[in-house]
This record gives structure tokens, sequence and C-alpha cells, in this order.
């Protein structure tokens, strides 16, 4: 066999043999792609995503798109060959397995912990969007969760409506922490509840829950590092009534990402004209009940998810501003704000034409 044949010849083995063997070699990592963007103002699955009842609505024109990312599933193992691909390939990112599924996370857990994100992300883009518009909305602090085997269990329950600790009245879920750390583990914490069957009951019969009682807990040590500190095992945050009803019809979507466009959405449907003038507008970000927009991620995922889509605009966190201007695709204005105002005054300059006064993302920031 001439040298030269047999040389092809090897290294033509050597490539399959190294091809095949990227194949079963697994690597710890994971993929993020951009996935679906979805109108708010508009329909999913043939029904509208924002449904609202018992209060004036407008007609609405444009598009406020909110975008997601997909990301391979907690136990998909990736091989040497994906991974290089995707480390090639410009729309996708490889990134470290425990990047999206921390402390060997399973897919049930992740799965469930967004959908409780994604729900609290609505509550919250309601409440944003009900304040900027100065509609009043009472709110109450919860107890959030309850863990298996805590002091807690059977005591307290998720939906319990936490009035007092100690006698001392609780107005925000972060001051029933303190309250219970004042104790050493050990000693006994009161709390001041409306049961969550008795408030669920005046809350549908549109009353204010008046039967309270008290439940008395005795504190453990928390389990963390440090000093030991008193706990109770649970978790507190915010519930709300509206004034109307608001109802965000959104299968198959996770984690708190939406929260800036959804509050866009409703403002867009409870005031005259159109919050866009027509344009298509995409974006992303958390929003609290204060309407203070919060970083994201997988920012340059959905970025290209929205271009591909047809927007104009991309309405941009301000913490991921620097990342997602590192690589804008080609046609794409990044929009940066900081709170639901800054949207809806980026989003007035948009439709007014003056988008050289728009705030835009820079490397820097």
């Amino acid at each position: 066999m001439p040298r030269r044949t047999a040389t092809m010849l090897a290294s033509t083995l050597m490539l399959i043999a190294l091809l095949c063997a990227g194949v079963f070699i697994k690597v710890p990592y994971s993929e993020m792609s951009p996935g679906p963007t979805v109108n708010t103002l508009g329909e999913h699955d043939g029904e509208p995503v924002l449904q609202i009842s018992g209060r004036r609505t407008y007609g609405t024109s444009g598009h406020l798109n909110m975008t997601t990312v997909r990301v391979t599933s907690a136990d998909y193992k990736m091989n040497l060959v994906e991974a290089v691909y995707g480390w090639l390939a410009h729309d996708d990112k490889v990134v470290p397995h425990n990047t999206l599924y921390p402390d060997g996370k399973t897919e049930e857990q992740s799965t469930q912990e967004n959908a409780e994100e994604f729900s609290q992300s609505q509550e919250s883009a309601k409440v944003a969007a009900l304040k900027e518009l100065g509609v009043p909305v009472d709110s109450w602090v919860i107890v959030s969760t309850v863990l298996k085997d805590s002091p807690a269990e059977g005591r307290l329950h998720a939906g319990d409506v936490i009035k007092a600790v100690d006698g001392t009245t609780v107005k925000a879920p972060d001051d029933v922490a303190d309250l219970v750390t004042k104790h050493k583990p050990g000693e006994k914490v009161t709390f001041t509840i409306v049961p969550a069957k008795e408030q669920a009951a005046a809350e549908k019969e549109r009353r204010r829950a008046s039967a309270t009682r008290k439940v008395t807990i005795t504190t453990a040590a928390s389990d963390d590092t440090g000093a030991p500190r008193a706990i109770v095992g649970i978790s507190a945050g915010t519930d709300h009534t509206f004034p109307f009803s608001i109802d965000i019809k959104l299968a198959d979507v996770g984690g708190p990402s939406a929260g800036l466009m959804f509050a866009l959405g409703i403002y867009d449907k409870l005031t005259p004209g159109s919050l866009t003038g027509g344009t298509f507008v995409a974006g992303t970000g958390t929003i609290d009940d204060a309407g203070k927009v919060g970083p994201i991620g997988g920012v340059e995922m959905k970025t290209v998810g929205a271009r591909d889509k047809g927007a104009r605009y991309f309405l941009t966190p301000k913490d991921n501003c620097a990342a997602a201007a590192k690589d804008t695709p080609d046609g794409l204005t990044l929009v940066k704000v900081d709170t639901i105002g800054d949207a809806l005054g980026a989003l007035k300059d948009i439709r007014g034409g003056h988008t050289d006064a728009l705030p835009k993302c820079t490397t820097k920031g």
C-alpha cells in the first residue's frame, strides 16, 4: 500500500475513533438556546394571555412579548461532540450543568421551583401594574411554605395569614424571620394568624377576615453554618386581594423573568391607546411589588429569540445590559430599564418616534 494512502487511511480511522470517543464521553455541561416568545397582548393556544373582568379594558396593538430560554433537562447527559458543537454555535450557549441545576437539583425540583417563581411573578406583575395606575391593592404576609419535620409542621399551614409574632405586628415577610431569630433555640414563639381557610372564605365573600387565633411553637436550632439561630421551619411571603379579576393564562412556562412584560401588558389593557403604538417590542425582567425590575439568566438567548420573531426593541434589565450588548442581534435595539416607570417612559418614546432619547444598553451597562 502506498505510504500516502496508508497515511490517509490511518488519519481517517483516527478521526472516526475520535468522533466515536466524543459521542461516548459524557461531560458535565448543559445547553441553553432561544425559546418561544409570547405576546402578552395577544392569544396563546387559542385564548387571551391576559383576561381581565370587572374593570373596563381597552383595545391594544403591537407586541409586548415575553421571552424564554430552552434548557436541556437535569438528567440529560451531554457528550463531548454536542458540547463542542454548542460552544461553536452562535445562537446556543453551553454552561456548566450545576449553573442550571445547582446542588444536584432534580428535574422535578427545578420544575416545581420554576412554577412557584412564575406564579409569584404573576402576582407581583399585577400589583406593580395596579400601583402604577393608582389602583389600591390589599396585601398581607402569609405562610408561604412549611418544612417537613420542622417545629411548625402541623401547627402552621401554607396560606395562613401572619398578623403578629409575639404581639408585634408583621408588615413584611422579613419581619417574621427577624422576630423569630430574636429568640434562642428552644424558646417559644407565638404567632397570631388568620387560618388559611378563613382567609379564603373571606376573600370569596369579599370581606375582611377577622377570626384570628394564636399558635405557640417551640423554636429549633438552624443547621446552617455559623452560630445556631432560632427557626420554626417556615418561609413567609406576600398575598394580595385585587379589586377585580386578572388572570394570566400561560402554561408550560416557569421562572420569574416574565414579570415586567406581564405588568406592561396589564397596564396597556387597562389604559386607553396603545403603549407600543403598533411596534413589536419584546423584553424580560423580574418585577417586584414596587415595580423594580431585576436581572434574569440567559439574556443573550432571549434577545436572539425576540429578534427572530420580529422584535425591533428589547426592554432589558439594567443589570443585564452589559452582557446583552456584547452580541446584540442585528436590527434589535436594547433599551435599559430599572423600573416599570422606566419601561413606560421608553414605550412613550418608541410610539412617539423619539428613539434617540431611549436609554440604550452598552457593554459598560
